[in-house]
């Protein structure tokens, strides 16, 4: 409980971040929960935190609010009946080259926008990118070679990053200028800043270009990891490992001029290591620097200071190469982490590149219109199709339909139809493109002005909740009353078939 004590834990805050004071004098649960929840990262982590830049507070309301029945209904990432992603909208829009464009395009999904400002500027930079075919298609060609740098990032700090890790994060920096000058001449304000936003990160890749090789073994301790030419002393201990039995040769030949001993031979074994071997007949030729080690029956085993040199160099040459280039290993990571939130903010810019290019070749592609969004109260659909259903069934085969809805005249619109005739579709349409112009892409119309919705309540489809002891009927009028208790004038409420049960 003391964790959560607000004197505890605002001095944790502050210890890790100086600037909070805003923070801590607006939100006081929260407060609360993040400084124990730094204690619990602290106590299980074992790492340094330092890469935790700040707390950055977000209000719901900053958000349109979809409940759970809505998300499933609507099927925005999972379909209802094989949750699989094949037939929702994420299948639909998500045309991302990287994982992290990926995360961020279901991100962007789940949590639709309903400022204005922030709406229209990711609209603008979508149809920018969409204007400018040449452009956009270069940017996700470069995209393709970008591998999960947040990821890489989170094993970096943690500690758990191999050699063909960095080797991933080598490439993928390799792709970043040229990203950056597709961008220069970018006229929105959101490509702008992400032009100004992205580091070419040049000498990360420089730094990894010269000290690990290309193709290095997963394992760290087996050597191999640095390339030649980046530790002088590396390079040293493996000639010392490969070239050994030439060093030994040499000096032989050079101990047989020296002395004028023909049959001088150097040898080894494992007690003693390395000797010179002289014959009883030769001990008058034996020099003053040899250090007798061994009498045998008919030869003596001597040692020089030289022999002794390059024993050291050739028997520790191997393990002691291992682990400098370990040591190696550590340094460059180390200095890669300490660059951690360049590489993050970076991150962050290319993964949000990569869904604007997403969005606009799916808007380029399945012919969908710029909606113009504002805070007005009506939504005026012309032509609009659903998104998903359209995609199944191929584009000419969709019959698109009008929408109409304003807090006047046109608040409700009733629809009645035979079976199969598409109610359902029709009303899932209208509120997949309401939330899709809230996320910042283009939809599927041949024009369309949207007002913003704070909200979108579904109910749609009946199942009986039999574990909660719960009718069909029951559900039912418990999801309506929910929506009843809950929406406001600027919620888009879609209802299918209410109380049919009864």
């Amino acid at each position: 409980d003391e964790y959560f004590d607000k004197a505890y834990a605002c001095e944790k805050i502050r210890s890790y971040f100086s600037d909070c004071e805003l923070l801590i004098e607006d939100f006081n649960l929260a407060v609360n929960s993040s400084g124990a929840l730094l204690e619990y990262l602290e106590q299980t982590q074992k790492v340094s935190l330092d890469h935790i830049q700040g707390i950055s507070s977000y209000k719901i309301e900053e958000f349109m609010i979809l409940d759970v029945a809505t998300r499933r209904n609507l099927e925005l990432t999972e379909t209802m009946r094989e949750k699989s992603r094949k037939g929702t909208l994420l299948w639909v829009l998500d045309r991302t080259m990287t994982s992290m464009g990926g995360r961020l395009m279901r991100k962007w999904i789940e949590q639709p926008l309903i400022n204005t400002v922030d709406v229209n500027e990711r609209l603008e930079a979508v149809g920018e990118l969409k204007d400018k075919f040449m452009v956009r298609s270069e940017i996700r060609e470069h995209l393709k070679g970008v591998y999960d740098i947040e990821r890489l990032m989170g094993k970096i700090i943690v500690g758990s990053l191999n050699c063909r890790d960095l080797i991933a994060l080598k490439n993928s920096a390799a792709r970043i200028p040229y990203i950056k000058v597709l961008l220069k001449d970018s006229e929105t304000e959101m490509l702008k800043r992400s032009f100004s936003q992205i580091d070419e990160l040049s000498d990360i890749y420089e730094l990894i270009d010269k000290a690990i090789n290309d193709d290095p073994p997963i394992a760290l301790k087996e050597g191999g990891i640095i390339k030649a030419g980046y530790n002088s002393e590396v390079d040293r201990l493996r000639k010392a490992a490969t070239d050994g039995k030439a060093w030994i040769a040499a000096l032989e030949n050079s101990e047989r001029e020296k002395t004028g001993i023909k049959n001088l031979k150097v040898g080894f074994n494992k007690v003693f290591g390395y000797f010179i071997e002289v014959t009883k007949s030769n001990y008058s030729l034996v020099p003053q620097n040899y250090v007798r080690k061994q009498t045998l029956a008919n030869c003596e085993r001597y040692i020089t200071q030289e022999l002794k040199e390059l024993e050291d160099s050739i028997l520790g040459a191997e393990e002691k190469a291992i682990e400098l280039e370990y040591q190696l290993f550590i340094d460059v990571k180390d200095t890669i982490a300490s660059q951690v939130n360049r590489i993050k903010r970076t991150a962050a810019c290319i993964s949000e590149i990569d869904v604007l290019c997403s969005l606009a070749e799916v808007a380029d592609r399945e012919n969908y219109c710029k909606p113009e969004v504002s805070i007005s109260d009506r939504i005026e659909i012309f032509d609009g199709r659903h998104p998903v259903v359209e995609k199944m069934i191929g584009q000419d085969a969709f019959v698109p339909n009008d929408t109409l809805l304003d807090l006047n005249e046109n608040r409700l619109s009733i629809i009645t139809g035979p079976n199969m005739a598409g109610k359902s579709t029709y009303m899932r349409q209208v509120a997949l493109i309401v939330l899709m112009a809230q996320i910042g892409s283009f939809v599927p119309a041949s024009h369309a002005k949207i007002g913003i919705a704070d909200r979108i309540f579904t109910r749609v489809g009946a199942s009986d909740d039999l574990a909660a002891g719960q009718s069909t009927f029951m559900v039912e009028m418990s999801e309506v009353a929910n929506i009843l208790n809950n929406a406001n004038s600027r919620s888009l409420l879609i209802l299918a078939e209410i109380g049919r049960g009864t």
